[in-house]
C-alpha cells in the first residue's frame, strides 16, 4: 500500500497551484500571506508540526479561505492524524465544493480509517471531477476492494493500470483484485457443487503455480478419475508430468489428450517434442509435420521437427527446418535460435558444406556470447537492487 508521505508528494504535483499559494483576493492580510507562504515551505521540507502551525494561523486569520484548511489536511494526513485530516477536508468542502483535490485526499483518509463506504463515496466524486486520474481510480478501488464491491474495484483498477500502465502500486492492487474475484469465483464454485472434479483441477492449477508437483498431480488425476474424457485434462496432467521429467507418464497423457482430441495440436506438438526426447524421432516427424501443415509458421515446431529429421539423418530435410528458423528469428525464442545455429554448424559440416558451417558456427558463438552477457546483466542488477536500502 502506499505510504501517505509518497501518496501526498506525488499527488501534490497536479493539484492547482492555487490550491497551494493564496490568491490576493483572498489574502487581506499581509500576516496571512507570509504565514501561509511558510507553513506551505515547511509542508514541502517535511517540517510538518511547523506547517500545521502556519495553516492554523492563517485559518485564524482567514477562516473562510478553503485551501488553508485543505492543505492541512494534507499535513495532518501525513502525520497519521486521519480524524483531524478528515475534518480538514470537509471544511474545504463546505466553503468550496469543488477545490480540486479535496474529495481525493477525504477519500484516502476515510480509506485510512477504514471507513470504506464513506471513502468510495468521496473517491467517486473525485472520479467524476477527474475521471482520467489514475490515483484517483486506483483508490477508488482500493475502496471497493475493501468494502467487498470486487466487480467494481476490477473496473476501476484496469480503468486505472490502463492510463498508467507502469505504476507497480496499480498493479499491485489490481493483482489483488484479480486474485480476490479468483477466491470468490472458486467458493461458488463449491458452494454450488462441492463434489465437482473442476474443484480438483483448480487445486491442481494452485499446487502448479507453488511448485507442489505431487500434490497438483495427484489433484489432476482426481479430476481426470472423475470426467476421464474432459478435454484438456490430459493435457493438464501430461504437463505436470513433464515438469517433473516424468517423461514416460507425460507421453501417455498427451497421447491420452489426443484420442480425446485429436485436434489438439498444443497436445500433438508436445508428444511430437516428448518423443524426440525419449529418441522416437520417426514418431516426433510425423507428429510435428502434422502440426506444421495446420500451423505453418510455428518456428518451434519447425526447430523440434529439425531435431526429429536430424536424428533419422535426414540431413536436407532438418537443414530447411533450422533455416525457417533462422530466417524468422526476429519472432522466434531466441534460444531455439541460437540452437538452430549450432544445429544448422554439425548439419553442413555433415553435408560437406565448411563455410556455411563456419558462419553458422560464428552466428552460434555471437548469440552466446550475448545471452551471456544479458544474464550477468541481470545477475549484477539483481545483487544492486538486494543491496539497496528497501522503504520502510
Amino acid at each position: 500500500m502506499p505510504s501517505v508521505a509518497r501518496v501526498v508528494e506525488t499527488l501534490v504535483l497536479w493539484i492547482a497551484v492555487s490550491v497551494l499559494c493564496p490568491s490576493v483576493l483572498f489574502a487581506q492580510h499581509e500576516d496571512f500571506e507570509v504565514s501561509f507562504q511558510h507553513a506551505t515551505s515547511a509542508m514541502h521540507r517535511g517540517h510538518l508540526d511547523e506547517a500545521a502551525a502556519e495553516f492554523s494561523k492563517c485559518i485564524a486569520a482567514e477562516p473562510s479561505f478553503a485551501e488553508s484548511y485543505f492543505n492541512l489536511g494534507l499535513v495532518r494526513l501525513q502525520q497519521g492524524r486521519f480524524d483531524d485530516a478528515i475534518s480538514q477536508f470537509e471544511r474545504s468542502l463546505k466553503l468550496k465544493p469543488n477545490l480540486r483535490g479535496a474529495n481525493l485526499f477525504l477519500g484516502i483518509a476515510r480509506y485510512r480509517r477504514d471507513q470504506y463506504e464513506e471513502a468510495e463515496t468521496a473517491l467517486k466524486r473525485a472520479v467524476e471531477s477527474e475521471p482520467s486520474n489514475p490515483d484517483a481510480l486506483m483508490w477508488l478501488g482500493m475502496a471497493q476492494l475493501a468494502s467487498g464491491d470486487t466487480i467494481s474495484a476490477l473496473t476501476n483498477l484496469q480503468s486505472a493500470s490502463n492510463l498508467k500502465p507502469n505504476s507497480s502500486d496499480i498493479l499491485y492492487h489490481l493483482g489483488r483484485a484479480y486474485m480476490q474475484m479468483s477466491k470468490e469465483t472458486y467458493e461458488r464454485l463449491y458452494k454450488t457443487d462441492p463434489q465437482s472434479w473442476r474443484i480438483h483441477q483448480i487445486l491442481a492449477d494452485a499446487f502448479t503455480e507453488a511448485d507442489r508437483l505431487d500434490d497438483a498431480a495427484k489433484e489432476c488425476q482426481l479430476a481426470i478419475n472423475l470426467k476421464p474424457n474432459e478435454p484438456g485434462l490430459h493435457q493438464q496432467l501430461g504437463d505436470i508430468y513433464w515438469k517433473k521429467n516424468q517423461l514416460e507418464k507425460a507421453e501417455s497423457e498427451f497421447a491420452n489428450e489426443l484420442e480425446i482430441n485429436p485436434q489438439n495440436f498444443t497436445a500433438m506438438y508436445d508428444l511430437g517434442t516428448i518423443s524426440i526426447e525419449r529418441s522416437k524421432p520417426r514418431v516426433g516427424e510425423e507428429l510435428l509435420k502434422k502440426v506444421l501443415l495446420t500451423h505453418p509458421n510455428s518456428l518451434e515446431a519447425h526447430y523440434q521437427l529439425g531435431r526429429a529429421e536430424a536424428q533419422l539423418g535426414n540431413s536436407d530435410a532438418a537443414i530447411d527446418n533450422f533455416s525457417a528458423v533462422v530466417k524468422g528469428s526476429s519472432q522466434a525464442d531466441p534460444d531455439i535460435v541460437r540452437q538452430s545455429y549450432y544445429q544448422l554448424s554439425q548439419l553442413y559440416r555433415r553435408v560437406q558444406r565448411p563455410e556455411e558451417s563456419r558462419l553458422a558456427l560464428n552466428s552460434f558463438l555471437r548469440l552466446k556470447q550475448e545471452a551471456d552477457a544479458q544474464q550477468n546483466q541481470k545477475l549484477e542488477d539483481k545483487l544492486k537492487r538486494s543491496a539497496e536500502p528497501q522503504p520502510q
